[in-house]
């Protein structure tokens, strides 16, 4: 499509800076109305004319046009005459030798006249030899000269360099194959190994514009192709696969021109925040969260088709242009298939009309840890086969008795399953897979799309089984290895998210498909149970954990009631384990590690004393205490000295702490002069999963908010805190931190919040400053906090329950609304589940006693107010 007239006439009638401003601004304008009118391919190719024109007015106007000797290329995606809204404007010039004074005077100031224009470019001055010195070296640089197009000058000296860039033998076919494919492999791994990140990366993700961009790199410098179609010549691509590839590339630029769109700046990552605005712009509608979860659902399936044709299509090219690997002997498997080095082939494409052969396929998989690749020709055989599908591939006997023999196999969920996810088999197979595949996640605990993060769970779980993983989860490990049937832990990773989508409970849906699916299957009645209760129940066991306090003997007896027997733990256990750990590469850590092992120990106690016989708190205490005592003597501290510090703690104290924390607690009293002044330790060392802070001071009511700010100040977080008050009269504050990145602080970290915290007590006055840095990433969820009032055991309290995202300062913020109501904080327990916060306080009101309903309500509008402030 050509440039409107008043377009053209603007940019020719510009003179002043301004004009080229306002020309710039009108078509800008005139490219976001056409793009519900026009095919995004008219609307890039005009912006490319567009940037045309204008660096030949440019190019004129600042005497470069009159220097014989330079010609004016355009490079990378400006060279192939595509460019998006916002995207980066390359271009080589090229000189035959290095500029004079003059030209170079000349070069800055239309280099600077470009800035000026806020446009966004990469350019460099070249003369021919440099140009193949760089080509040399550099495998990006001469990817971007294989895409070069003249805007204006010396043609000759142009077509010169083109023919080099063809015929030279730098970067010869093989070499430049060799170094794309790796390039590609580092920035899927980059991307970790997925298409399926929530906030995907248009360009960079694998099956994103990158991948297709590959395919042409290679086919136009082996194949001297100037387009994808002449793949069909060659004998690469089919008529379908061509038209399908036409296809992807225009709902990527679809979606990468809204996205330009809707972040007004170049842009390739599909944001939170832009994915609303990019919905509507491509038609999808304004409902929201409805509308983004369709537009990412056809993006998800583009790039899923994309890094399957980019796998399919570059494995044909390396039989072509690395003949050596034609040289293989193929070995048997069976009179079906056959290896060819790490790939498995199909010796007949009519084997699959028996459908049991696709599973048969990844048994052998599963079988060889040799093949870890599909042969090309059985890829495309696949594909055309998951195409003629009538039905879903579980309707046949034969696929349900061979998905079970996989589901059963060792080695079956590992390579084979990941195999089966990527080349669409499992949605193939399950008809529920198909409804959560690309399937948007919105919280801010998840970073994958449903289908991927049940895939990355599965394999976690495959991993407790590998002899190379054991000390990573030695006692999952040691669970599964006298599992009596794992298939059944897998069942229930397969079906634990896999009714996400539907509306309702997904745990209880969830249940109900896998009961259905062990029947279908043929599995006992005891075995369906079990698969269902884990689907059931399958946040049983984290919501325990981060949520309740797993020291007091009541929550273990409750949770051991649920359930039920050791069987049923283990199971539980290995599946949450898999389930936190496949939700967020920064989710899981040592302290949700901690708590689960620590909720797992505990449990595991409390089956084998048996639930009619449940452990006593006294008990309990009574053990701690032994423990911790005998620790202590051990180092030579007196029983009497021991007891005396005790005296001072209620029962609360020794069921909310470890014998090691209350060893540790106790030492460092032991060793204090003056035990009416304040008294801080932090641990050097981790402790229980984190960075452990114990402060011991008088009562004072602000106390709690300015103890969080100085640990807000430091930049740690606070992953739990508990606060319980003394006999005389004083109060225990008690907090597990950690740094932004989940991990301990280091020793040198743990000093300096213990010299905060020690200045704060010395100096009850001091103010502390928090800096907010509250993430971009917070403003993409409306999510609003929660604030829950409820009656408490003792009736002199009341309980509050705050739900909020986890920003900095939150805790400061909240104490300063109780500091301003003159609220005595008598408990708390504060708990970081992913980044939203799950806090409750036990407190009475200046005098002592439970809020009556005017303060409830006060208190109710003024937390609001605070919070709501924080998160706009």
């Amino acid at each position: 499509m050509a440039l409107p007239n008043k377009v053209k006439t603007l940019l020719d009638e510009a003179q002043e800076l301004t004009d080229y401003r306002d020309c710039l601004a009108f078509f800008y304008k005139w490219l976001s109305n056409q793009f519900a009118k026009q095919p995004v391919r008219n609307l890039i190719n005009s912006r490319a004319e567009f940037i045309d024109r204008l660096l030949i007015k440019l190019f004129n106007e600042t005497g470069l046009a009159h220097q014989p000797d330079l010609s004016l290329i355009a490079v990378g995606g400006y060279g192939r005459g595509e460019l998006h809204p916002f995207s980066d404007i390359d271009f080589l010039v090229l000189t035959k030798s290095p500029p004079c004074e003059e030209v170079t005077s000349c070069l800055e100031r239309f280099v600077t006249y470009l800035w000026d224009l806020g446009l966004d470019i990469g350019h460099s001055v070249r003369t021919h030899e440099q140009v193949l010195e760089q080509k040399q070296n550099d495998v990006h640089f001469a990817t971007s000269l294989l895409e070069s197009r003249l805007i204006c000058g010396n043609h000759i000296e142009y077509e010169h360099l083109k023919r080099h860039i063809v015929e030279t033998p730098i970067w010869q076919s093989s070499d430049f194959f060799i170094a794309k494919v790796n390039e590609q492999n580092i920035r899927h791994k980059k991307c970790h190994g997925t298409a399926y990140n929530l906030e995907p990366n248009i360009k960079e993700n694998p099956g994103g514009l990158r991948d297709l961009q590959t395919i042409f790199w290679v086919a136009k410098k082996h194949f001297r192709a100037e387009t994808l179609e002449e793949l069909i010549n060659h004998g690469y691509l089919t008529h379908e696969e061509y038209q399908e590839l036409l296809e992807c590339i225009e709902n990527l630029w679809n979606i990468r021109f809204a996205l330009h769109l809707a972040a007004g700046r170049s842009e390739n990552r599909l944001l939170f925040d832009h994915q609303p605005h990019a919905a509507e712009l491509l038609g999808f509608g304004s409902e929201g969260k409805a509308s983004v979860e369709r537009m990412m659902k056809r993006l998800f399936r583009i790039m899923s088709r994309v890094r399957e044709m980019n796998q399919m299509l570059l494995s044909y090219f390396e039989q072509s242009i690395l003949p050596e690997q034609l040289e293989q002997e193929a070995v048997p498997l069976d009179r079906n298939f056959e290896r060819i080095g790490n790939k498995i082939r199909v010796k007949n494409p009519s084997v699959f009309f028996r459908r049991e052969n696709l599973f048969v396929l990844f048994e052998h998989i599963a079988d060889n840890p040799k093949i870890t690749h599909i042969d090309p020709s059985t890829i495309r055989t696949m594909r055309q086969v998951r195409r003629r599908l009538l039905g879903d591939l579980q309707d046949y006997a034969g696929c349900r008795d061979a998905f079970l023999r996989l589901l059963k196999h060792p080695n079956g969920m590992g390579r084979a399953f990941t195999l089966m996810h990527k080349h669409g088999i499992i949605a193939a197979y399950l008809p529920q897979w198909r409804n959560i595949f690309g399937q948007m996640q919105f919280d801010l605990f998840h970073a994958y799309t449903v289908d991927e993060h049940t895939h990355k769970l599965i394999n976690n779980i495959y991993r407790y089984f590998d002899k190379e993983h054991i000390s990573e989860f030695p006692i999952c490990s040691e669970i599964v290895a006298r599992m009596d049937k794992p298939e059944l832990l897998y069942l229930a990773g397969i079906f634990h998210d896999i009714a996400k989508g539907r509306g309702g409970d997904h745990s209880e849906l969830g249940a109900v498909d896998a009961m259905a699916f062990t029947k279908m299957h043929g599995f006992t009645s005891s075995d369906a149970k079990l698969v269902a209760w884990l689907v059931q129940n399958h946040l049983l066991m984290s919501v325990t954990a981060q949520r309740k306090d797993i020291n007091d003997p009541d929550v273990i007896a409750e949770f051991a009631q649920k359930v039920k027997n050791e069987r049923q733990l283990d199971y539980l256990y290995c599946l949450t384990v898999a389930d936190i750990r496949a939700t967020n590469d920064n989710l899981w850590n040592d302290w949700k590690n901690t708590l689960l092992r620590e909720l797992y120990l505990h449990t595991q106690r409390a089956l084998r004393l048996g639930l009619e016989n449940p452990m006593d708190m006294r008990d309990q205490i009574r053990d701690k205490k032994r423990q911790a005592k005998q620790r202590l003597i051990n180092l030579g501290y007196f029983e009497e000295y021991i007891d005396l510090i005790w005296s001072r703690f209620k029962a609360n104290y020794f069921t909310a702490f470890s014998e090691q924390q209350i060893s540790w607690h106790t030492e460092h009293l032991l060793k204090s002069d003056d035990l009416s002044q304040p008294s801080v330790i932090v641990s050097d060392k981790p402790m229980h999963g984190g960075t452990q802070v114990f402060v011991y001071s008088p009562y004072e009511s602000a106390l709690f908010a300015k103890l969080v700010s100085v640990i807000g100040s430091k930049k740690a977080q606070i992953q739990h805190a508990q606060v319980m008050t003394t006999k005389d009269g004083y109060v225990v504050f008690s907090f597990v931190i950690l740094e932004v990145n989940g991990d301990p602080l280091s020793t040198s970290r743990a000093a300096g919040i213990r010299r905060g915290l020690e200045t704060l007590l010395k100096d009850p006055k001091k103010k502390i400053r928090v800096k907010k840095n509250r993430s971009q990433k917070f403003k993409d969820f409306n999510i609003r906090p929660k604030i829950i009032l409820r009656p408490h055991a003792r009736a002199n309290r009341s309980l509050i329950e705050i739900q909020a995202i986890d920003i900095p300062g939150l805790l400061t913020k909240i104490a300063e609304v109780f500091q301003a109501y003159s609220l005595h904080i008598h408990a708390a327990r504060i708990t970081t589940v992913g980044e939203r916060a799950e806090d409750f306080f036990v407190v009475s009101n200046k005098d002592y006693k439970a809020l009556d309903e005017v303060q409830k309500a006060e208190l109710h509008r003024a937390l609001l107010k605070k919070l709501n402030a924080e998160t706009d």
